[in-house]
């Protein structure tokens, strides 16, 4: 089945013009969200119940292979990937290249809704590995720790408190995953996380938990399986006793990695 994510102000309308035959539209919140607290970040994981009754409306049974993809953003449908193999949803792809690609193949559109399906599905949280706070820390210091933020935002403010980085993190953009809105070759990837491909652990985080997912999946293209950090710098920075850094960080130049 495929599942077309919201990536935009009022994505329904683009949807309704015309999809992939047979795509569910999810909406990033509340689909691929959970409730929200003061130190949950922006993105937490989806409640169990919830995720396990929407995998069921949308006709997902646990050998169901799933399909998702956006229209704009990959890192929604990253997201989407990502949370449905958290979820213990084994057979989960990216249609690379969105509904652009779809359509550049000549694939047809429709406007048809399909109707909410019976499902299967049993929800297994914890398919994926994900990191605390407390292991995001010990990672950067012991492992590979990767910011997937723009640079700016890595590089932070030293004059204003709560911008920056972990300390010890990397900046690996998740935009630089992808090329013309379609991810990396194996060699250019390989390329890009060349300094974190020594067999050591790698987590990874960014703002609110979705491009990050990013660099999951651009990993686990190279047979490499990384961590999230679900609630990210949003989450990290709700506790004003963790530690920010500012600046180039161990990662050098922060805008390097575009380059």
């Amino acid at each position: 089945m495929g599942r077309e994510t919201g990536d935009g102000p009022d994505p329904r309308l683009p949807y309704a013009s015309g999809h992939i035959p047979g795509a569910h539209y999810v909406p990033f919140d509340p689909d691929l969200v959970g409730p929200r607290t003061g130190t949950s970040g922006a993105g937490p994981l989806p409640r169990a119940s919830d995720l396990q009754e929407r995998l069921r409306a949308w006709g997902v049974d646990d050998g169901s292979t799933v399909v998702v993809h956006t229209r704009q953003t990959p890192a929604v449908a990253a997201r989407a990937w990502w949370i449905l193999r958290w979820a213990g949803v084994r057979d989960v792809r990216c249609l690379d290249g969105g509904l652009a690609a779809w359509q550049a193949f000549g694939g047809p559109l429709d406007t048809a809704v399909p109707p909410p399906a019976r499902g299967t599905a049993v929800v297994r949280p914890g398919s994926l590995p994900v990191l605390t706070a407390e292991d995001a820390g010990g990672l950067a210091v012991s492992g590979h720790l990767v910011d997937a933020r723009a640079p700016e935002a890595y590089t932070g403010d030293p004059r204003r408190a709560g911008t920056g980085h972990i300390p010890g993190a990397h900046s690996v953009p998740g935009s630089d995953n992808f090329s013309g809105g379609e991810l990396r070759d194996a060699t250019e990837l390989r390329a890009l996380y060349a300094s974190h491909l020594d067999g050591r652990v790698v987590g990874a985080y960014c703002g609110g938990g979705v491009s990050a997912t990013t660099t999951v999946l651009a990993l686990a293209s190279l047979g490499v399986e990384a961590a999230l950090y679900p609630g990210s710098w949003s989450a990290w920075t709700s506790d004003p006793t963790r530690p920010t850094e500012t600046g180039s960080g161990p990662g050098g130049d922060p805008t390097a990695a575009a380059r």
